[in-house]
């Protein structure tokens, strides 16, 4: 069983009992530490991935002893300025021995797909011969917003809806939208579309 995981912002593979060299840690000689940023796990053959990393799954390891790293010679030179400038750098490491890897944790679960409204939007009122965008708005906004409620509305009190309305659809005559309103409800729009060619404006001929 092997890690990938994240510790003073490398990545190392690990695995039990091995020890590692990494960026100085705060921690002293002896303590406990604990890296939970695990980006992959392999347990016989299963290898389960981040996202970026696995929740509940953590590397635990112990502080071994706090070391300096090789030296490194860093010269810089100008040509033609005189410019000639040699240090030396050893970078601070701490080794640290790996105790065990915690694979409790399991892949992030792809988010579950919002719920969608329950509200039905309404339908598209200007499919109805006689029907315009004003006429339409007008309705949805009396509570008339699907097939099957202008459907169950008589002309009369359509009429009554569009004769109060501040828009100019007072010349309009409803007395077949309900008809129509029915066969699109139903689903039957071969037979409202011949309806349709034999109206003028929504008016029968």
């Amino acid at each position: 069983m092997y890690a990938i995981v994240e510790i003073a912002g490398q990545q190392f593979k690990v695995s039990k009992d091995q020890k590692v060299f990494v960026h100085r840690l705060t921690g002293a000689e002896g303590d406990k530490v604990s890296f939970d940023k695990v980006l992959l796990l392999e347990d016989n053959g299963t290898v389960t991935l981040g996202a970026p990393a696995i929740e509940g799954a953590s590397v635990e390891a112990k502080v071994l002893q706090h070391v300096k790293g090789d030296k490194v010679i860093v010269f810089k030179k100008k040509r033609r300025k005189g410019y000639k400038k040699k240090n030396g750098h050893r970078q601070a490491l701490t080794q640290i021995i790996i105790e065990g890897i915690v694979a409790s944790g399991a892949p992030k679960k792809a988010a579950a797909p919002k719920a969608k409204a329950t509200a039905k939007k309404g339908d598209d009122l200007k499919k109805i011969e006689g029907i315009g965008p004003k006429a339409a708005e007008v309705l949805v906004a009396a509570g008339v917003d699907t097939y099957a409620k202008l459907a169950g509305t008589s002309a009369d009190k359509v009429k009554e809806i569009l004769d109060v309305a501040e828009a100019k659809v007072q010349h309009l005559d409803p007395t077949t939208w309900a008809q129509q309103a029915q066969l699109a409800a139903d689903g039957k729009w071969d037979e409202l579309q011949k309806l349709q060619d034999e109206l003028n404006g929504g008016k029968a001929v």
